[in-house]
C-alpha cells in the first residue's frame, strides 16, 4: 500500500523552514512506521520560470537532507489552477508512470489542508482530509466546497471540536452538500526522533516564529476582525518591561523600514528575520532550541470559538524540552495534567508564566518533552489517523 502525503504549501515558500517542517514531520513519522510513503507536493507555476526552478531545487535539496530523495513526486502545474489534473502537470521525482501505477494499487491520501483537489483527488482509493487550521477551514466550509464531497474521513487539530463550549461554525458539520461530517481529532505532529531535548540555553530568550501580518478572512458576528499576530500581540507588548530578566524576541516577517519594527523595539522586543534564522527545517529547529521557551499570542477567533487549537510549532518546542506559553483555546482539557504548557488569558497571566519558566525551567522542560513523546509524536498520531 502507498501512503501519499498531499501538500500544496511547502515548495512554494522557499524561505519558510518552519512551514516546510509541518509536512516533514508526517513523512518522517511514516518512515519510522516503515510504510511506503510518497510526498505529493503541488507547485502552481508563476510567471517567473527562474523562481519556480529555484523553488523546485530547494524542495529537492531539503528532502535530500532528510533522506527522502526517492520519496516524493512534485506536481509542477502549468498553468496554475484550482482544478488539479495529471494531464496538466509535470512530475518531478517519481515519474508520472510510477505515480499512475501506485494509484492503480491500494493507496491512501493524507490531504493536508485540502491541498489536492479533484479530479486528481478522486483517483485515490482512501481519501483523508487533514485540517491544520480549524477556524479558517470550518468557516470556509460554510461558504464553499472544500472537499466535503470528495473525502472519506475528516480529521482536525481542533482538539475541542466536540466540546459543548466550542463555537466553530455549525455549518461545518452540515455543509452545503447536505452531508454531515464526522470530525475526528488528532494532535499536531512532531517527529520526536528528529526533535531531541536540548540543554538549557545560556540566554533567557523567549521567542516565537511566524507572520506578523495575515491576509486571511474569517467572519465573526457579521464582521471580519483582524486576525494577525500584530493585533494578537498588542495586549502583551509591555512584557519586556514587566519581566526585564528575560529576553523577548520575535522572528517575524517585518521589513527593516516598517515602523512596526521600531515600535516593537521601543517596547523592548528584539526582532529576528525568520528568513535568516529559520530558512531551512534544520535552521528552524536550531532556532527553537536557542530559546528557553516559546511565548506567542494567537488568532483571536481560536480563543473566542474555543477550538482547542495548538500549533505544530508548539509541539516542536515541547519536543526540544522547551515550555510553551500560549493563549487559551480550551486545548488544556485534552492534554495530560503536566504538559509543559502555560495557557494564558491576559498580560498578568503571561507575566506570571514567564517568571515561572525562569524559576522552574528544569521541571517544566521535562514535562514538555514527556508530553511531546506521549501526545504529539508523529508515529502515534499517524497510527491513530490511519488505523494501523
Amino acid at each position: 500500500m502507498t501512503i501519499f502525503l498531499g501538500c500544496g504549501f511547502a515548495a512554494k515558500y522557499r524561505e519558510g523552514g518552519g512551514n516546510f517542517s509541518v509536512p516533514l514531520q508526517w513523512m518522517l513519522g511514516l518512515r519510522r512506521l516503515k510504510l511506503d510513503a510518497i510526498w505529493l507536493e503541488l507547485l502552481p507555476a508563476t510567471d517567473d520560470l527562474a523562481a519556480d526552478e529555484a523553488k523546485i531545487k530547494n524542495f529537492q535539496r531539503q528532502l535530500r537532507a532528510h533522506g527522502l530523495t526517492r520519496r516524493y513526486c512534485l506536481l509542477y502545474q502549468k498553468p496554475a489552477s484550482d482544478t488539479h489534473d495529471l494531464d496538466s502537470v509535470r512530475c518531478i521525482g517519481i515519474s508520472k508512470r510510477e505515480l499512475l501505477d501506485r494509484l492503480g494499487g491500494p493507496n491512501v491520501l493524507l490531504n493536508l489542508a485540502y491541498s489536492i483537489h479533484p479530479p486528481l483527488l478522486l483517483k485515490f482509493e482512501r481519501r483523508i482530509f487533514c485540517d491544520l487550521d480549524p477556524s479558517e477551514i470550518f468557516y470556509w466550509m460554510t461558504k464553499m466546497e472544500m472537499g466535503q464531497s470528495s473525502h472519506h474521513e475528516f480529521w482536525t487539530i481542533g482538539l475541542n471540536v466536540h466540546g459543548s463550549d466550542c463555537q466553530l461554525p455549525e455549518a461545518a458539520a452540515v455543509p452545503p452538500t447536505g452531508r454531515r461530517l464526522q470530525w475526528k481529532t488528532f494532535y499536531p505532529l512532531v517527529d520526536t526522533k528528529l526533535f531531541q531535548p536540548q540543554r538549557r540555553p545560556s540566554a533567557p530568550k523567549v521567542t516565537t516564529v511566524g507572520q506578523w501580518y495575515w491576509s486571511g478572512a474569517v467572519e465573526v458576528a457579521g464582521e471580519f476582525p483582524d486576525l494577525s499576530k500584530k493585533f494578537a500581540f498588542e495586549p502583551y507588548l509591555d512584557l519586556p518591561r514587566r519581566v526585564p530578566e528575560a529576553e523577548f524576541e520575535l522572528a517575524m516577517n517585518i521589513a527593516a523600514e516598517d515602523p512596526e519594527k521600531q515600535r516593537l523595539q521601543r517596547h523592548g522586543w528584539k526582532i529576528a528575520d525568520p528568513h535568516q534564522v529559520a530558512r531551512t527545517p534544520n535552521a528552524y529547529r536550531r532556532y527553537l532550541a536557542s530559546a528557553l521557551a516559546e511565548f506567542t499570542a494567537i488568532k483571536g477567533v481560536d480563543v473566542a470559538w474555543h477550538t482547542g487549537w495548538v500549533s505544530d510549532r508548539a509541539a516542536a518546542f515541547l519536543a526540544l524540552g522547551r515550555p510553551v506559553i500560549t493563549e487559551d483555546t480550551c486545548a488544556e482539557r485534552h492534554l495530560p495534567a503536566k504538559n509543559g504548557f502555560s495557557f494564558i488569558r491576559n498580560p498578568d497571566d503571561a507575566e506570571a508564566a514567564v517568571k515561572k519558566v525562569l524559576r522552574d525551567w528544569p521541571r517544566l522542560s521535562k514535562q514538555a518533552r514527556r508530553c511531546a513523546v506521549e501526545v504529539f509524536d508523529s508515529v502515534k498520531n499517524l497510527r491513530r489517523i490511519l488505523g494501523f
